[in-house]
C-alpha cells in the first residue's frame, strides 16, 4: 500500500476506543487482595489485617494501588484470534501486520493511582488509542509507537487511575543479502541485528560503565547505611542518602522464578529465550536470561552464576547459566572484590 494511504488509514485510529468498557467481574475483595500479596511479597497491614487496618490512615483493609488493572483483566482465550479481530486495537495491528509491521515490541507503560480501593467497589476500564507517532528508524526496524490510555473508574464513576501503555510495531530489520568476495563475512556480522540497547542515564550509566570496563556484576550501596540495591536508583530507600558506591558480587543466585520466551522474535535475540528472575548470595533479586541450556532443564531453585556476555557488536551485558553448566563463550564470572 502506498505510504500517505497506509498513513491516512492508522491515523483514522487515533481518538477511537478499543472496545466496549470493560467491567470487573469481581468487587475488590480479600481473597484477590491476599493472592496478590502473596505473589508479590508485600507485607504491609493495611492489605492483610482487618484489625491493623482499623489504626491506619485507611481505617479499613485497602487494596494495593499497582492492583488496578488486575480487577479488570480478562482470560487469554479474550484475545485470541487475531484473524477476526475483536476490538480496534487488533484491527489496527492487524492493518500493519498485512502491511509488513510485522514485529511488536512492548516499550514502555505509565501508570497513576488517584486513591486506593476499597472492598466492594467494583472496577471498569475504558481504553482509547491515543497516538500514533510518526513512523521512526529504531534498533529493530521502521515503526510506528501506538499509545493507548485506559481510565479506571469506580462503579459510580468516580476516577481511580489511569495507565498509558506504548508499543512498537515495526518491520524488522533484515540481514544484507550476501556478502562480497572480499572481507564478505565482517559484512555479514556487521550486518546482523543486535541487541537493543538499555537507555544508560545519570542514574544507571555507571552500572553498564563497571559491567563493561570490570566485567562484573555490581550491586549499588548506599554510603551511609551499606544497604545494597538493585536496580541502581539515586536514593536509598532506608536512610534517605543519595551517596553511594558500588560492590562486584559474587555472581551466583538461585532461579526465583522464570518464563519461556516464544513470541514475539524480535531481531538479535536467540529464541526460545528463558526469562528468569534471580535471587542473589548478596540478598538482591534482578531480572536476566539463562542461557547455554534448554527451557526444559529449567526449574525454580536451581543454582546459577553469572556471566558477562560480549555481544558481537562489544556490547557486554550479565547473563546467566546454570552453576556446573557449560561455560558460556566470550564471556567471564564476575568477581566478588569491593568497588
Amino acid at each position: 500500500m502506498e505510504k500517505t494511504a497506509l498513513e491516512a488509514e492508522i491515523r483514522s485510529y487515533v481518538g477511537k476506543p478499543i472496545g466496549p468498557t470493560t467491567i470487573g467481574r469481581d468487587p475488590v475483595n480479600e481473597p484477590m487482595i491476599r493472592q496478590w500479596c502473596d505473589a508479590m511479597g508485600e507485607e504491609l497491614p493495611p492489605y492483610l489485617d482487618a484489625e491493623a487496618a482499623k489504626h491506619s490512615v485507611h481505617g479499613e483493609i485497602v487494596a494495593p494501588p499497582t492492583m488496578l488493572q488486575a480487577w479488570v483483566l480478562e482470560g487469554w482465550a479474550m484475545h485470541e484470534g487475531y484473524a477476526e479481530p475483536r476490538n480496534e486495537q487488533q484491527r489496527l495491528h492487524n492493518f500493519l501486520a498485512e502491511n509488513g509491521y510485522t514485529g511488536v515490541l512492548g516499550t514502555n507503560t505509565e501508570e497513576n493511582y488517584t486513591r486506593y480501593l476499597k472492598l466492594g467497589e467494583r472496577v471498569s476500564a475504558r481504553a482509547v488509542i491515543e497516538e500514533i507517532s510518526e513512523e521512526k528508524a529504531t534498533g529493530v526496524g521502521l515503526g510506528y509507537f501506538i499509545t493507548t490510555r485506559t481510565e479506571f473508574v469506580n462503579q459510580d464513576g468516580e476516577e481511580l487511575g489511569s495507565m498509558v501503555f506504548r508499543v512498537l510495531r515495526f518491520k524488522p530489520a533484515q540481514a544484507a543479502q550476501g556478502a562480497s568476495a572480499e572481507g564478505g563475512s565482517e559484512a555479514a556480522i556487521a550486518s546482523k541485528p543486535s541487541r537493543i540497547k538499555p537507555p544508560m542515564g545519570h542514574d544507571n550509566g555507571w552500572w553498564w560503565t563497571r559491567v563493561a570496563e570490570d566485567d562484573v556484576l555490581p550491586i549499588q550501596r548506599c554510603t551511609g547505611c551499606q544497604k545494597l540495591r538493585h536496580p541502581p536508583r539515586p536514593m536509598c530507600d532506608n536512610c534517605g542518602a543519595q551517596e553511594f558506591d558500588s560492590i562486584a558480587a559474587s555472581g551466583r543466585g538461585t532461579i526465583h522464578t522464570f518464563t519461556v520466551i516464544h513470541y514475539p522474535q524480535v531481531p538479535g535475540y536467540e529464541y526460545p529465550m528463558v526469562a528468569i528472575i534471580v535471587d542473589l548470595e548478596e540478598g538482591q533479586r534482578m531480572a536476566s536470561t539463562l542461557i547455554d541450556c534448554k527451557p526444559a532443564e529449567v526449574e525454580i531453585g536451581q543454582a546459577v552464576c553469572v556471566v558477562i556476555h560480549e555481544d558481537e557488536d562489544g556490547f557486554k551485558i550479565p547473563l546467566f547459566r546454570l552453576e556446573g553448566g557449560p561455560a558460556s563463550g566470550g564471556g567471564n564470572v564476575g568477581g566478588s572484590s569491593n568497588a
